[in-house]
């Protein structure tokens, strides 16, 4: 090793990143490995990682990442902010569903920029979720009344797949018989291409047609979409062509706005089926494209077929009213290959966003709201009039298509540009304007001049005093958001105090440790997520043009080298936004690798029976056949049968998908001869990076023979999980595949023989990218490589300190697990009649969000610490499952009856502990209180054990009136 040199060490930053990052200290370290009767971590590593797959040479990151030294954080966010500071932020009015809004400061600061609610995880656990689950129930309330059906679900992606969704949707509810998707010629470009992408590879036909023109008697068509205010800004009356399809026996989808829902008959009166929109218009930054909540509603009995989730109203073991996922849908992918859909997750941070703006301002003022940008947008139409040019006859509400008289559209873009506003480009005749929230007087009076080549003596407010507003028979009359939450929120006190409120219902990884396994939840470092509000970041529309992006498309050069780097692959794609959509999107580009060498037959993709629900999922979506692969005893892939069924569907075979290391925690030895098996019966290894995190700097997928990988970024790349979403889920592909990575109708990108669109951004989630990258930046390669063998020390440390307790069920060939272990409980269930659910309540009792339960071994938990927890919270864990286990013993002994224990009736409430009666075996310190730190910050659960069962029987999914909240 160099020598060191004392006074360059003495010069460095001193606010450098790794060791905040990474929770044990080095004497921490060194006592753990001494735990596991080992010397070092490189030991460790040489155990738990296949020699035959290390990376040889370490980590190499390339051109632009500092290499030299580790950074400071204060001095990353400097140089990121320079590179940032290259995005020209002007005033997009270019509408296509994406449009500016005021985020309310006190939504802002204590959301967004908040970590008790951006690092929740998944509200699989009820009980200690409460909180963001009223917050989502609020948002479908919202979505509900504004779309006038009876069912919404607690958000989706983004407006394009949720059109998507809707098709399949449409697709199942017609049996599958009917294959022909009919899509208005005036939808969203970028909504229409991503249903294309889906539609095409499930075999249906999508016809594009002007809604005059639409023909629905083929008797082939399931459903029709249209778009109401349609792209151009036109609102029409839908009512007759939606009644036609309807009698023709197809479905009618609604692209529609929520704003102008204020004002306009709702999809649901005007006989539509299902709605479909985004919600970002409702406080939420543009971000170049994302995140956002998109909706999707429907009616009634369209309910089993609801992709996504839908939270639900349901009661606690005392009966009191609580919240919890609902229905089958609350995961509709565990149904694998049966599932109609593959989306394992939601936008939530961005929907309880969307829907406190509409707690916020009520009824009343989201209406002021809507009047105040359709009256701006009257001004301007009656502008451009006395000017000469031709904003349509067509009502509109806030959007306009102008036919230019006397000037060109390059001109208008010119001027537009020069006094800093971007317009739509639509032909060399007409320009498209969308005016929104932030709009003023003044923009207007601007925009006015823009389109007279110089000043004007128009007055703007005059104009809108002559203006005919309004939209005659399409205004709405029926009343929205009655319920009493929409109207006891105005004052900024009274919504601070109601969202800290619903913060304090939810454990986030400001409490305590979240160690679910395969789902990585770790540091979500302020550094990474300060960016985020930076105007640069924020206020750019996905469709400016690419010069105004220029920070952004450095960076995402600078993350996809990187990525490449990491995972040995030649190119990236950053567009899919969440790791469903990654499986999808890799999948869809081996679909057509195949095709372009003329094996379009291949369509059998090899699936192991330990994968996760989404795999096969994704699978059906993209137009394969799932063929199920055994697992031996000890986990790992059984290499015999994989062979007999690589070799039986040989003609057919397209790819096998498998997760590495193993969902059940083991780096598998023979990963090379696996991808060996399928190339050589013609077929592509798609490997799922949900465990990337024990990979990095240690081994690539692209050096031990996989073709793609998707990686959540919500994982391995520190964005936060969001209690549920956003996430990312970026492919990268091995050079032969990078020509098919997925393009865009609107922004050029993705390979030269690139797939459709399967987001509605070119980006995706452009705006959370930054997280990631500013995490890289910070870690470097030894930072990311020594995270990664921390990983595997805690779980490996973890596993040592429970094995005496539980048995660990699957270890590697040497006895070590990878950065994730499974603890077997089935036993338990015979001696104490004690199940994984017992130990997942009884874990919130001592502050803990439980493991992952019962995947992907029934009564089981999946334990992953990830490297940044402190040895310290790893030892309070394993301290609470140990008590646990002494608890378990009691009942086995028969000091505890076996329905009548701490374990049965976990998790203890406050008012259970403190009412008047207890007649319990057990005393109340026991039941709140079993482990010297709880007392220290007691997290208490808002809801005792929640009846599952009786939600599903009462099926409630928008705020249940207020008399029932007298409990």
């Amino acid at each position: 090793m160099p020598a060191v040199d004392p006074i360059a060490a003495l010069l460095a930053p001193t606010d450098t990143f790794v060791h905040r990052h990474i929770g044990p200290r080095p004497d921490d370290i060194a006592a753990m490995l001494q735990t596991l009767g080992l010397s070092s971590l490189d030991a460790l590593v040489e155990e738990a990682v296949p020699g035959s797959i290390r990376l040889a040479g370490g980590l190499d990151l390339g051109e632009g990442v500092v290499a030299d030294r580790e950074p400071g954080e204060a001095e990353t966010l400097v140089r990121f902010r320079r590179l940032m500071q290259q995005n020209k932020v002007l005033r997009s009015l270019i509408g296509m569903g994406y449009y500016a809004a005021h985020t309310p400061g006190v939504i802002l600061r204590n959301i967004l920029e908040n970590p008790g609610w951006y690092t929740q995880y998944t509200p699989y656990q009820a009980e200690i979720s409460q909180g963001r689950l009223e917050a989502l129930i609020n948002f479908q309330t919202m979505v509900s009344d504004l779309t006038g059906l009876p069912l919404s679900n607690a958000s989706l992606l983004d407006e394009g797949t949720a059109a998507a969704e809707a098709m399949a949707m449409c697709l199942h509810v017609a049996g599958g018989k009917k294959r022909a998707f009919v899509v208005a010629d005036d939808c969203h470009p970028q909504t229409i291409a991503v249903v294309k992408t889906r539609a095409e590879a499930i075999g249906v036909a999508v016809r594009v047609a002007a809604p005059a023109d639409m023909d629905f008697g083929t008797s082939d068509v399931c459903g029709v979409l249209l778009q109401v205010p349609d792209t151009y800004g036109r609102i029409g009356d839908p009512s007759a062509l939606i009644a036609r399809a309807r009698a023709a026996g197809a479905l009618a989808v609604v692209a529609t706005d929520l704003l102008a829902l204020t004002l306009l008959r709702p999809p649901g009166e005007m006989g539509a089926d299902i709605a479909v929109g985004s919600a970002q218009r409702f406080g939420v930054p543009l971000g170049y494209g994302g995140p956002h909540a998109a909706f999707l509603a429907c009616r009634e009995e369209h309910k089993r077929l609801l992709p996504g989730r839908v939270i639900g109203v349901s009661r606690d073991a005392r009966g009191k009213r609580a919240y919890r996922m609902a229905m089958q849908t609350r995961e509709q992918h565990i149904r694998r290959d049966k599932a109609t859909s593959n989306i394992c997750t939601a936008q939530v941070l961005l929907a309880i966003m969307a829907g406190m703006y509409a707690v916020y301002h009520g009824p009343q003022g989201l209406q002021r709201i809507g009047a105040r940008v359709h009256a701006l947008t009257a001004a301007l139409a009656a502008g451009l009039r006395k000017l000469g040019h031709d904003p349509g006859d067509a009502p509109f509400f806030d959007t306009l298509t102008v036919a230019l008289q006397g000037v060109n559209a390059d001109a208008v873009h010119a001027r537009a540009l020069a006094k800093g506003y971007n317009l739509r480009p639509i032909d060399a005749g007409r320009v498209g304007v969308a005016l929104d929230e932030r709009s003023t007087v003044e923009e207007v009076a601007a925009l006015l001049e823009v389109f007279a080549g110089g000043p004007t003596s128009l007055d703007v407010t005059e104009l809108a005093r002559g203006a005919e507003l309004g939209f005659g028979e399409q205004t709405r009359t029926s009343e929205f958001l009655t319920h009493p939450v929409f109207h006891s929120y105005h004052c900024e006190h009274d919504l601070l105090r109601y969202i800290h409120k619903l913060e304090s219902r939810d454990l986030s990884l400001t409490s305590s440790m979240i160690s679910l396994g395969s789902c990585t939840m770790k540091l979500n470092a302020t550094s990474e997520m300060i960016p985020l509000s930076w105007p640069e970041l924020a206020d750019l529309h996905p469709f400016v043009p690419r010069d105004q992006a220029a920070g952004y498309t450095a960076m995402f050069a600078a993350l996809e080298r990187s990525l490449s780097a990491i995972t040995g692959f030649a190119a990236v794609s950053l567009q899919p936004n969440a790791g469903s959509q990654g499986e999808y999107a890799g999948l869809l580009v081996i679909r057509a690798y195949h095709q372009s060498r003329g094996q379009g037959h291949r369509d059998v993709c090899l699936i192991p029976t330990s994968a996760h629900g989404t795999n096969p999922a994704s699978a059906v979506l993209a137009g394969f056949k799932v063929v199920a692969v055994a697992c031996d005893e000890r986990g790992n892939v059984e290499v015999g049968d994989l062979r007999k069924k690589a070799a039986q569907h040989a003609d057919k075979l397209a790819a096998l998908m498998i997760t590495y290391p193993s969902t059940h925690g083991v780096f598998e030895a023979q990963i090379r001869e696996i991808c060996g098996v399928i190339h050589e019966h013609g077929g592509q290894v798609y490997l799922d990076g949900a465990n990337m995190n024990a990979q990095v700097g240690l081994c690539r997928p692209g050096d031990y023979g996989a073709d793609v990988c998707h990686l959540n970024l919500h994982k391995t790349f520190c964005i936060p999980h969001g209690g549920g979403g956003p996430g990312m889920g970026p492919i990268a592909v091995a050079a032969h595949l990078a020509p098919f990575l997925p393009g865009h109708p609107v922004v050029k990108c993705g390979g030269d023989q690139a797939i459709g669109p399967v987001s509605a951004a070119p980006w995706g989630s452009a705006s959370i990218l930054s997280i990631s990258f500013m995490y890289i930046l910070m870690m470097g390669a030894a930072g990311l490589t020594r995270a990664t063998k921390v990983a595997i020390l805690n779980a490996n440390y973890m596993a040592k300190r429970l094995e005496g307790h539980y048995p660990v069920l699957y270890r590697g060939e040497r006895g070590r697990v990878a950065h994730e272990f499974i603890l077997d409980l089935r036993p338990l269930k015979a001696s104490a009649g004690i199940e994984a659910e017992d130990f997942a309540k009884r874990l919130m009792d001592y502050g803990f969000h439980a493991p992952t339960m019962s995947f992907p071994v029934a009564g089981t938990l999946m334990i992953e610490p990830t490297e940044s927890e402190p040895r310290a919270e790893l030892d309070r864990f394993c301290d609470a499952m140990i008590a646990i286990r002494e608890e378990v013993r009691k009942v086995e002994q028969g000091q505890w009856p076996r329905d009548n224990n701490p374990l049965k009736h976990a998790p203890h409430t406050a008012d259970v502990v403190t009412a008047t009666e207890w007649a319990r075996p057990y005393p109340r310190e026991v039941a709140a209180f079993p482990a010297p730190w709880v007392a220290a910050g007691k997290f208490w659960p808002h809801v005792a054990r929640i009846d599952n069962a009786f939600g599903d029987r009462n099926l409630v999914c928008t705020c249940p009136p207020m008399d029932a909240y007298a409990d």
